[in-house]
């Protein structure tokens, strides 16, 4: 698991999927600050990413450089405190460029549920599944199921 969490450290833009009118929805988001498996993210009160997850808090996120990807599963949490807020506005340029001030932006977590970590250079590539709500691992190749 730790190689995955170092993949996303260093891999902040993730294809962000959210759900809407029964339909999926997916743009590209910065991951703004990570504490272990907890992800910090902002946006405006006024997109429609922010009503969809209002209705439906249900998130998937995907990383990938070259034949690596990391894919997570979690729920948005708006409950994030000031001082979060605050230190995600001040350590990112482009919020200070669009955003007057931080609370102008609304700001939610998503502590990780679910990961997979594929590599697809190896032969056979290789699988990691990461359950962290039933504290599961299970590994395999691509193409295979996953033990857990």
């Amino acid at each position: 698991m730790k190689k995955a969490l170092e993949f996303l450290q260093s891999h902040k833009d993730v294809a962000f999927a959210t759900c809407g009118d029964g339909r999926p929805k997916i743009r590209v988001f910065q991951i703004m600050k990570m504490e272990g498996t907890t992800l910090f993210f902002a946006t405006s009160p006024v997109k429609e990413v922010y009503r969809q997850l209002q209705k439906n808090p249900y998130i998937e996120i995907l990383a990938q450089d070259a034949a690596v990807s990391v894919r997570c599963v979690g729920k948005a949490d708006f409950d994030v405190d000031d001082e979060r807020k605050r230190w995600i506005y001040d350590h990112n340029d482009v919020l200070s460029r669009l955003y007057t001030s931080y609370d102008k932006m609304v700001y939610f977590k998503m502590s990780i549920e679910q990961m997979d970590y594929y590599d697809l250079a190896p032969t056979p590539p290789i699988l990691n599944h990461y359950d962290l709500l039933h504290h599961t691992a299970g590994s395999g190749y691509v193409g295979e199921r996953y033990s857990r």
